[in-house]
């Protein structure tokens, strides 16, 4: 008997929860791998969003006597 409407419902439910279950685990490691951007001057990681901007500021808090260049060349094209 049963299977109703309800019940076809449900089921969907599940298996669209089943089938869009975040990965488990930290998102630590995502975050690791998304830090390519380094400051060659004092290794320094930054995220891969990181504009130009937060690097300047960097360069110049960081490191007065070295050009933006120096610490960051993928910024010279």
């Amino acid at each position: 008997m049963g299977g109703g409407n309800g019940q076809k419902a449900k089921m969907a439910r599940e298996k669209h929860m089943e089938r869009n279950r975040p990965a488990k685990g930290s998102q630590l490691e995502t975050n690791k791998k998304a830090m390519n951007i380094q400051c060659k001057v004092c290794m320094q990681t930054f995220m891969c969003t990181t504009s130009e901007v937060k690097c300047r500021e960097h360069a110049e808090a960081k490191h007065p006597k070295s050009d933006l260049y120096t610490c960051f060349p993928h910024l010279k094209k």
